[in-house]
């Protein structure tokens, strides 16, 4: 496509232009969020390997014409339907905050400058850029003011590339200093970063460290049920004599079990329902497993302004160096800020002090950067002009320096005016300083930004203050609002450049002002070093990188495109506050996950044991000639076990409220307690079996006591394990077993539920063995427990 003319270049495409372009499909159509359809989330849930394990299983239960032992087969209508329902409401919830929060660019069109969702733009469009902009489509310069541009999160490159007419810029660069335009030449699949950035915000339901640990135990469960399901099959169907119908009901209820049907459900579920909780609170969870990460956290890095203090600023007071100098001041502070194209709060205050601009004519533009803390314009006659850091600009030891400093003590920021002998686009820029006023403007403390610290030192998470401005300033508001060390800040250019240095300054302190962006990137890799788990929060240009580089970026949601787009998580109410909400559901899913993942692997390793065990005694049956012992439950069994001492408890525990910090270790963690508890519930449930067993002419009555007296020494060990992970207890907990207890306690009492699941503890010799074992079982677990609890407070300790 050719546009030839230079007013085109000035004023853009035409309505109509647009609309022919997008008609022919030359518009920028990569979503902006590449989320799961519902088809593929119905398509997801409803195809799992689970449900096909225990569809087949149903469908061989049927076949005997026995429905009431297909009951488990709800566990495929519940699986599917949760699982849809809950991840159609977090992807309703993702899209809706994703648009709110989503980085417009600023487009010309028919000579109007607007803002538009990303995929409206079109090839030849003309973008304009300003500093914090992200690059949204692939383009070449057309205009240019000291254009700065990043590309360090395309090409791995630290240093800025400055950006002249006619040169190429690159969607996923953004631009840190100057301003500019660019027309659109590569749009959607075509531009440079488009296809990796498609890849990147795919919703991924849960791909985490969680997540490949449960993986791991879910492949070690499958090596197991491999030969424990091929010994039930040839106990039940070769070995133990059984008429085909009781035979394939008792291998079902053996292999069934062994399903942790609901773990990767209960996992989904917990992270769906956090995605929607954080929903509510404005927060937008760009990537899933940034839900995991913010319960690992122990470091939470954040900046003053924006974080602990409002965005917003006023002018409180101008500091003249020459009382006679007012009008030149005040005139040149008007044009400063009535040129910047993209002023940042600081100027957005001295503009609103001084609205009247006098109209001088600029010859030349510096824009601000984070590296080098000023900016200035030349207007030929009328001077020089810079405004930037007093400690930058001048000799430390100055008079006007240290006034500065002393001002900024208060917690206020001061700024420099100053002329200067040359040109501020000079190579030797900014050249000889002369102080003509310090502009003090006031920042206004978050009223909950004390609460948010005092959240985080409660949970054992320290905070530092990363700040780029004066590192006096900075250190009177971390220390008004009583953070260890707020009260000795440290300037980031007294930093050593050694690591290893840098590492031990930046974990022995806790406030840092005149931080340049590549020092704030040092310091996250620093504390990372250390073996901590780092949050980074921003809203600037400036911690672009660092949030990037950062565990869990957190970004503010007035926050630049870059820092947006780089960020996992984006805070849309622009709350500091919001972050421990944050922090406390990551917790939460964390801690329950691995609670409700010690009831379902307690089952199947249960499971595994019974069926290895029924399952020898039908092959050792044929070597030592003596009956095989048929598998002791029927399907119906299995079910009634599972749905007070897992399937309820667990759906609760996994949203209930849980404030430890996640640690590494996960799959140990669990096994320590699934795997003993186990084998004591399995191995009880087998010897409470085999002292009623009254072999194979045994009649009907004396099987059902037999599996009878077997299920109640199982599900007395299973709920004592329930009551082991719920701890610490508080009054829902309590409620919740004795709920469990009561639950069991109906299904035996009440005459039509004996009937209907084939229960009978009539025998009393039976039942009280049954309790004994069950009893002995109790014991055995919280022994397996306490010493497994001693074993971890040891690892923690080392």
């Amino acid at each position: 496509m050719s546009i030839e003319a230079d007013a085109q270049r000035d004023t853009g495409l035409t309505e109509a232009e647009v609309a022919r372009l997008r008609a022919e499909g030359k518009s920028n159509d990569v979503p902006a969020r590449a989320s799961r359809s519902v088809r593929d989330i119905v398509r997801g849930n409803v195809f799992t390997r689970i449900n096909a394990i225990l569809g087949v299983l149903l469908i061989i239960v049927l076949s005997t014409g026995s429905v009431i032992d297909g009951m488990f087969g709800l566990l495929i209508v519940a699986n599917s339907g949760i699982g849809i329902v809950q991840e159609i409401r977090a992807k309703r919830t993702l899209d809706r905050l994703a648009i709110v929060g989503q980085n417009k660019p600023q487009v010309r069109r028919d000579g109007v400058s607007k803002q538009i969702p990303p995929d409206e733009v079109v090839l030849g469009d003309i973008v304009e850029l300003g500093p914090g902009d992200q690059i949204v489509v692939d383009g070449e310069v057309i205009e240019s003011a000291s254009l700065e541009v990043d590309e360090s999160l395309l090409t791995g490159e630290a240093d800025t590339v400055h950006k002249l007419e006619a040169t190429q810029v690159l969607s996923g660069s953004f631009v840190v200093a100057g301003s500019g335009a660019y027309r659109a030449t590569k749009v959607g699949r075509d531009a440079y970063a488009a296809k990796l950035a498609e890849e990147a915000s795919k919703f991924t339901l849960v791909k985490s460290e969680l997540r490949s640990g449960i993986d791991k135990i879910l492949k070690f469960i499958t090596y197991l049920m491999i030969p424990a399901g091929a010994l039930i099959i040839y106990n039940q169907l070769f070995s133990s004599g059984q008429a085909l119908k009781p035979a394939l009901n008792g291998m079902v209820a053996a292999l069934v079990p062994m399903v942790p049907e609901g773990l990767v459900l209960m996992t989904s579920i917990a992270f769906a329902v956090g995605v929607i909780r954080l929903g509510q609170r404005q927060c937008l969870v760009q990537e899933l497993p940034a839900i995991e990460g913010l319960a690992r956290v122990d470091v939470v890095c954040a900046d003053k302004t924006g974080t602990l203090t409002e965005n917003g600023m006023r002018l409180s007071e101008l500091m003249l160096m020459d009382e006679h100098d007012s009008d030149s001041v005040t005139a040149a502070l008007a044009s400063l800020a009535h040129d910047d194209p993209r002023p940042n709060a600081s100027v957005q205050a001295v503009g609103e002090a001084y609205p009247d601009a006098p109209g001088w004519t600029q010859s030349a533009v510096a824009p601000f950067s984070s590296a080098k803390k000023w900016s200035g314009l030349s207007y030929g006659d009328h001077g020089n002009w810079l405004l930037g850091a007093p400690d930058v600009l001048l000799d430390a030891s100055s008079d006007i320096a240290r006034r500065a400093e002393e001002t900024g003590s208060r917690g206020l920021r001061v700024l420099l005016l100053a002329s200067s002998d040359r040109s501020v686009d000079d190579d030797e820029a900014p050249g000889v300083v002369t102080p003509r006023a310090l502009v003090i403007l006031e920042q206004k403390v978050r009223e909950d930004a004390r609460d948010t610290l005092e959240y985080f030192a409660s949970q054992h998470v320290e905070v530092k203050v990363i700040s780029g401005d004066n590192a006096v300033s900075v250190g009177a508001v971390a220390g008004s609002l009583g953070l260890p060390g707020g009260d000795a800040p440290i300037d980031a250019r007294d930093l050593p450049e050694d690591s290893e240095k840098l590492a031990d300054a930046v974990a022995s302190s806790t406030t840092f002002g005149r931080v340049r962006p590549d020092q704030k990137r040092a310091m996250v890799g620093a504390l990372q070093s250390r073996g901590h788990t780092v949050a980074m929060t921003g809203d600037g240009v400036n911690d672009v990188l660092a949030l990037k580089d950062a565990d869990i970026g957190v970004s503010m949601g007035s926050g630049s495109a870059a820092t947006r787009a780089v960020a996992q998580i984006v805070l849309l109410d622009n709350k500091f506050a919001t972050l421990p909400y944050v922090v406390g559901e990551g917790r939460r899913v964390i801690g329950n996950i691995e609670r409700v993942s010690n009831l379902f692997l307690t089952k199947t390793v249960y499971s595994v044991l019974l069926a290895f065990l029924i399952g020898l005694s039908g092959v050792l049956s044929q070597i030592f000639h003596f009956e095989p012992i048929p598998y002791p439950f029927l399907p119906r069994h299995v079910t009634i076990a599972a749905w007070f001492t897992i399937g309820i408890p667990a759906f609760v525990l996994s949203l209930a409220p849980n404030n430890e910090r996640a640690r590494s270790g996960f799959v140990s963690r669990v096994m320590r307690l699934a795997v003993p508890s186990g084998l004591i519930v399995g191995s009880c449930t087998f010897v409470s079996y085999l002292l009623v067993y009254a072999g194979p002419n045994a009649s009907e009555t004396q099987v059902t006591q037999a599996s009878t007296t077997a299920l109640i020494t199982l599900i007395m060990i299973a709920l004592w394990v329930l009551a082991v992970v719920a701890r610490p207890y508080n009054w829902w907990k309590i409620l919740l077993l004795g709920g469990s207890v009561g639950g069991y306690l109906l299904l035996f009492a009440i005459p039509f539920c004996r009937t209907f699941f084939k229960l009978d503890p009539s025998n009393v010799g039976a039942t009280t063995s049954a309790l004994i074992i069950g009893g002995i079982g109790i014991a055995l677990v919280e022994v397996a427990h306490r010493f497994g609890s001693v074993l971890r407070n040891r690892q923690n300790e080392t």
